[in-house]
């Protein structure tokens, strides 16, 4: 992208405010993982202790604050009620899965639930310096709920992305 997405400008806002404020309206406590209090806005942040720009070792740090979370990528904006619900739905069926993970054709690491049992798995791969949550998710006991609409889980990858993105976004307001 070239530059910070989650500050990039979405609609009226940054990425990481709109998140943060549609997110707002579905969870009683939404919070924020980053490297460094960046954002404009108040918001609980959890800081990522480690060297490493990738989201496993910052689990370390939320597991510290939480027993279980409902992770959900900045990049990821139209990641809806209706798919959080789903995904809330079968984590009640299986409570004792490590992680409840949406797939499409292939899964979304960062549109699911992380439960605090995935540990022992999130400190082996650390140790092995393997960061894919991919990976673990292979290891651990996951639960992938399916769904069909590859539309709704698409990413801010790079900037035709993001162009795309606030097209869709104006469509919807």
């Amino acid at each position: 992208m070239g530059e910070d997405k989650a500050l990039k400008t979405f609609g009226e806002q940054s990425l990481i405010s709109y998140q943060y404020h549609r997110l707002s309206s579905l969870f009683n406590r939404v919070y924020i993982s980053a490297k460094t209090d960046k954002f404009d806005f108040d918001a609980p942040l959890i800081l990522d202790s480690s060297e490493i720009y990738a989201p496993t070792p910052a689990f370390l740090d939320i597991f510290e604050h939480v027993e279980e979370f409902f992770a959900l990528s900045v990049d990821a904006p139209f990641i809806d009620r209706e798919i959080i619900e789903k995904i809330f739905q079968e984590a009640a069926q299986y409570p004792d899965k490590d992680a409840i993970i949406a797939k499409t054709d292939f899964p979304h690491p960062l549109v699911g639930i992380y439960r605090k049992s995935i540990l022992p798995h999130i400190h082996q791969a650390l140790e092995m310096q393997d960061y894919k949550l991919n990976q673990i998710l292979k290891k651990a006991d996951t639960h992938f709920v399916q769904f069909d609409d590859e539309e709704r889980f698409a990413n801010l990858n790079y900037p035709a992305d993001f162009a795309q993105a606030l097209q869709k976004l104006q469509n919807l307001l």
